[in-house]
């Protein structure tokens, strides 16, 4: 195989994940969660999780989600790149990982609506209540501190 066609097979694989979960990894109800899906995944893969609050986060590599965005309501992403968010994300993993019983009543038409209400109050108060403060807040202190960032990497203390 020349290199022309080993990078053209490279870039053309398909993920090895089945969907990409991002999550709040500053979040102790978040990162309960996703350590219990870590282990029902049980090393194959299935879901790549993305800590949206690591100050690498990249949204040009996880659907064009911003920091804002991922951290206002869950999303996920799925291999062709397409996004999902509120109940869906859950719903769409727990399917993949095996446990699609658990989510299957938010796919009745009057069920999904509510949980997606109801989901939508708990990402409203899901700061305040981890002690976090507002979005707007989170957002700030975030774009300050990566601001404090020099260009090597390194931050200021005390800046």
């Amino acid at each position: 195989m020349t290199s022309v066609q080993s990078t053209v097979t490279a870039t053309t694989t398909p993920p090895s994940w089945q969907i990409k979960l991002l999550y709040d990894g500053a979040c102790p109800l978040c990162l309960r969660e996703v350590n219990f899906l870590t282990k029902k995944d049980a090393g194959r893969g299935l879901v790549a999780f993305v800590d949206v609050a690591a100050d690498d986060y990249d949204p040009a590599k996880n659907g064009g989600v911003d920091f804002a965005t991922a951290m206002g309501v869950i999303h996920a992403v799925r291999p062709d790149g397409s996004l999902v968010k509120n109940v869906a994300v859950f719903r769409e993993v727990y399917e993949i990982l095996g446990m699609g019983w658990i989510y299957a009543i938010t796919k009745l038409p009057v069920i999904g609506p509510l949980a997606d209400w109801v989901y939508g109050i708990w990402a409203d108060w899901r700061l305040a209540v981890t002690g976090r403060g507002s979005l707007a807040e989170v957002v700030a202190a975030r774009e300050q501190r990566l601001a404090d960032c020099s260009e090597e990497g390194r931050c200021r203390i005390g800046g």
